[in-house]
């Protein structure tokens, strides 16, 4: 690893943030997530040092971390999501990326970490599968599922893109 932790925190801090984002649908929840990772990157050093792909790793573990609180809080984090509405505008995100994620929180956390670890970290099937430890079949079946569940919001905005583009 040749660059320092803090050019990599610079290089990929934002990235990991958005593809986190777009999994847990918490702005501050994926900052925590990638924080503690880096966290967790200062405190052994010499196993991240071995690591050949940093940001990999850094994902991996972040990951986890929300993995982990979303078992933790189980129900009650499904209870909680939907009597708090969600933010109203995130900084420097598109509408259309903010409806998305909205989208997103709709779905099984499962799924939402299949399709957001394929489309937006553009990760193959089955580095997926290697990162989730579920079977290649697993994830094709989850990120099948989103893509029907999906389309028709999908279809909504392209409908109401064209409705602003006419009018």
């Amino acid at each position: 690893m040749g660059e320092s932790l803090r050019d990599l925190y610079d290089g990929c801090y934002r990235r990991l943030v958005g593809q986190l984002f777009a999994i847990c649908g918490s702005l501050s929840e994926a900052e925590d997530a990638v924080q503690e990772a880096f966290v967790r990157a200062v405190e052994k050093p010499r196993r991240f040092a071995a690591v050949d792909n940093p940001e990999a790793w850094l994902r991996v573990v972040a990951l986890n971390v929300v993995r982990s609180r979303f078992r933790r809080q189980g129900r009650q984090f499904s209870l909680l999501a939907k009597a708090i509405p969600p933010p109203g505008s995130v900084p420097a995100l598109s509408p259309d990326h903010v409806a998305l994620v909205e989208a997103l929180r709709q779905l099984p956390y499962e799924q939402r970490e299949a399709i957001a670890l394929h489309h937006i970290v553009d990760l193959p099937v089955r580095e997926i599968a290697v990162q989730l430890g579920v079977a290649e079949g697993t994830v094709k079946a989850r990120l099948s599922r989103v893509r029907a569940r999906l389309a028709p919001l999908v279809q909504e905005f392209a409908d109401d893109a064209q409705e602003v583009d006419h009018v």
